[in-house]
């Protein structure tokens, strides 16, 4: 079995070889990359060369701009079905890739999609809690909570949101949420391709 920290480093190194080959095919420049995703040439740089983790909104960022299904930097292989796809209960592709959260895409073998829907578990953090990151990204996302509570920020507002409670809003304002029970909170996000 692999050492998990090896699993990691080894998974990061592979996106961004992915992302590296991808850039090149489009031929985009570094800085036009750099820009697109919202960070420095050095920051970019970083990821490139696998010497930075990737969180699921630098990976979305990066396929909207390289105009590929975030599958295809994640693993490697293009979603094919197109009439429908079945995700059974626990499965999904996971995406570890922000810390303490697990996201898993449960629409990840769907082609040309127009939406993709992650569920996401997200841990009770007492730091994350008091400091919530936030982050941006084109288009709409909706979040419902399956259990726990969640505390959520949008564009300086803060709501929290348990069971059965739901948000929609404008991704490209910043964003960002937090598990409020020390149980963690299971969520449906579905985050739109505009």
């Amino acid at each position: 079995m692999i050492n998990e920290n090896i699993e990691s480093e080894i998974n990061i190194k592979q996106i961004a070889k992915r992302l590296s080959d991808l850039q090149d095919i489009v031929e985009k420049t570094d800085g036009e990359m750099a820009d697109a995703l919202g960070v420095t040439a050095d920051e970019y740089k970083k990821y490139k060369n696998g010497g930075r983790d990737f969180s699921y909104t630098f990976l979305f960022k990066a396929s909207k701009f390289l105009g590929v299904d975030v599958v295809d930097i994640m693993t490697g292989s293009t979603p094919k079905l197109s009439t429908y796809s079945i995700t059974r209960a626990g499965d999904g592709l996971p995406i570890q890739r922000r810390e303490g959260f697990t996201y898993k895409t449960v629409a990840y073998n769907f082609k040309d999609k127009i939406f993709n829907p992650l569920t996401v578990f997200a841990p009770y953090n007492e730091k994350s809690l008091e400091n919530i990151e936030l982050s941006t990204h084109a288009g709409h996302e909706f979040d419902l909570v399956l259990s726990g509570s969640l505390k959520m920020c949008v564009n300086g507002h803060t709501e929290t949101l348990n069971a059965g409670d739901s948000i929609y809003y404008n991704a490209s304002n910043p964003h960002g949420m937090a598990a409020i029970n020390k149980e963690g909170c299971q969520f449906l996000a579905v985050l739109s391709y505009m």
